[in-house]
């Protein structure tokens, strides 16, 4: 159990565990009525990041744990193979950055299933609804000719205006 408060509180792991007490403190006040879970959602756009769909602080709460529980486990493991000294130092802060990594990774994979529970969430990103509008205004430059029957490509060009 000592091995585990000195990994958790360690440097590296140590930010981690504050970022979990404020995720923590966070959720405790949207459970009192006090703060609203959708509070962030004009703020940030996490469709760049892969983890868009869900509110934000949903999408950073999974971050945080995620972090912080690849890191503890990470200073855990290191503390179990090396012996105090320099190796272990530089590890430490190394294993800290591949958590962060992995724990983004993991955000991603678990907040894809979670899109369909939150509906009413933002919508799709500025440069998707731009995209979006932009393929719903361009002309269709054949709309309304229709070919004709039984003509080929030789002859008549086979295209007639529509009926009024």
């Amino acid at each position: 159990m000592r091995t585990f408060v000195e990994a958790a509180t360690g440097l590296p792991t140590l930010l981690f565990t504050a970022a979990l007490v404020v995720v923590f403190c966070f959720w405790l006040l949207v459970a009192a009525g006090v703060a609203d879970s959708r509070g962030f959602d004009s703020d940030a756009d996490l469709d760049a990041l892969g983890m868009g769909g869900v509110p934000v602080a949903v999408a950073f709460s999974l971050l945080t744990v995620f972090a912080w529980l690849l890191a503890t486990g990470a200073g855990v493991l290191l503390a179990a193979v090396l012996p105090e000294g320099p190796a272990a130092g530089l590890l430490r802060p190394l294993a800290a950055c591949g958590a962060l990594l992995a724990s983004w990774r993991l955000t991603r994979l678990t907040v894809r299933p979670l899109r369909p529970l939150f509906p009413d969430g933002p919508g799709p990103s500025p440069a998707a609804r731009r995209t979006v509008r932009r393929s719903a205004t361009r002309p269709d430059r054949h709309r309304g000719c229709r070919r004709r029957k039984g003509t080929g490509p030789r002859g008549s060009s086979g295209f007639r205006l529509p009926d009024a």
